[in-house]
């Protein structure tokens, strides 16, 4: 009713029901920010929570093109949380990510990434906010040659929480992660 985005995973009959939506409209250069509700910071070390731009047939090939921020351990207790990973044009071209551990305050956080031709900058905040007061981390990623590693194509956003290798978070509890809001604004 308030317009919040409710991603839930559940499970049924020992089977767990993922949630992921994607935009009609691609976006191209510019800021995307999402604010998040909810505890990333403590999530199952078998989910994950990914907010991320991804290719079309025409942009190109899986594993090509992607900008994410992820919050996963990829099924390792000890791993850090956050992940900001670059998916280069040309597969040729080795993929670029920066791992982080962090601690929220409170449940509300701020994620974005800044996608111009030549470089990507990332940022998390606490609270939800539009300015850089609370930061948790950032990384600028910003290639010598950004043809070949910089996608120049416009792509749908994706929002997802997923089992890692199909494997049932731990705990066996649902979870659920809100998504307060998604905010573009072209360069």
């Amino acid at each position: 009713t308030n317009g919040h985005l409710h991603l839930k995973l559940t499970q049924r009959r020992r089977k767990c029901y993922c949630a992921e939506v994607s935009t009609q409209e691609r976006f191209g250069f510019g800021r995307y920010q999402f604010w998040v509700t909810g505890r990333i910071d403590r999530l199952d070390p078998n989910l994950v929570l990914g907010l991320f731009n991804y290719p079309t047939p025409d942009v190109g090939p899986d594993a090509t093109n992607e900008i994410d921020i992820e919050f996963a351990k990829w099924g390792q207790s000890k791993a850090p949380i956050g992940n900001y990973a670059v998916w280069p044009v040309d597969i040729t071209v080795p993929r670029q990510g920066e791992s982080f551990a962090f601690k929220l305050k409170g449940n509300a956080s701020t994620h974005r990434f800044t996608w111009n031709p030549t470089n990507i900058f990332f940022q998390s905040q606490h609270g939800h906010q539009d300015d850089d007061s609370n930061p948790i981390h950032s990384w600028l990623y910003q290639p010598v040659d950004p043809a070949p590693s910089i996608s120049q194509q416009p792509m749908p956003v994706h929002i997802n929480l997923w089992c890692f290798e199909g494997k049932a978070p731990r705990s066996r509890r649902p979870v659920e992660i809100i998504i307060r809001a998604f905010k573009f604004t072209p360069l």
